[in-house]
C-alpha cells in the first residue's frame, strides 16, 4: 500500500456551515432489511468525490482518509443518478456567494475541439457511416 503526501487542507475536510446545508441534500440510507456493512459516513465519502474531482486523480487513488474508492464511485454513480449534485452544486455556489460573493458580471468558457469518436454526426444532421461499415456494404 502506497504511503499518500500530506493532505492540502483545502480537500480535507467540508466545513462544518456548508455541510450542515449540504447533507439536508443527501438522500437517506436505502433500508437493508437482510442488514449488511454499516453505510460510510456520507461527508467523508462526499469528501472523497470532491477531491478525485479537483485532483483528477483515478478512483482507486482516493486518500482512505475519505473512503475508499469503490465506495466513493458507488456513492458518486448513485447520487448522479437521482440528480443529488445539481443540488449539491447550487448550494455550494449560494454557499460561497454568501462568503466571499461572486463576480457574476465576469465568467469564462473554456472548449476544445476535436474530432468526435466513430464518425460524430455530419453538418446536415445525418449520421457518418463508419468506414468498415461502407466497405462491408460495397463487398
Amino acid at each position: 500500500m502506497r504511503r499518500h503526501a500530506r493532505m492540502d487542507k483545502r480537500f480535507s475536510s467540508i466545513p462544518e456551515p456548508l455541510w450542515s446545508k449540504l447533507k439536508l441534500l443527501i438522500p437517506p440510507e436505502p433500508p437493508k432489511p437482510t442488514g449488511g456493512r454499516p453505510r460510510v459516513d456520507d461527508r467523508a465519502v462526499l469528501t472523497g468525490i470532491i477531491y478525485r474531482l479537483r485532483t483528477g486523480c483515478q478512483w482507486h487513488a482516493i486518500p482512505r482518509e475519505f473512503a475508499s474508492g469503490p465506495t466513493c464511485h458507488r456513492r458518486f454513480q448513485q447520487w448522479e443518478r437521482q440528480g443529488v449534485f445539481e443540488k449539491l452544486f447550487v448550494c455550494m455556489l449560494h454557499y460561497y456567494d454568501h462568503r466571499r460573493g461572486i463576480q457574476w458580471q465576469w465568467g469564462a468558457l473554456d472548449s476544445v475541439i476535436v474530432k468526435a469518436p466513430k464518425g460524430g454526426i455530419s453538418r446536415d444532421r445525418t449520421r457518418r457511416t463508419a468506414p468498415s461499415a461502407a466497405r462491408n456494404a460495397t463487398s
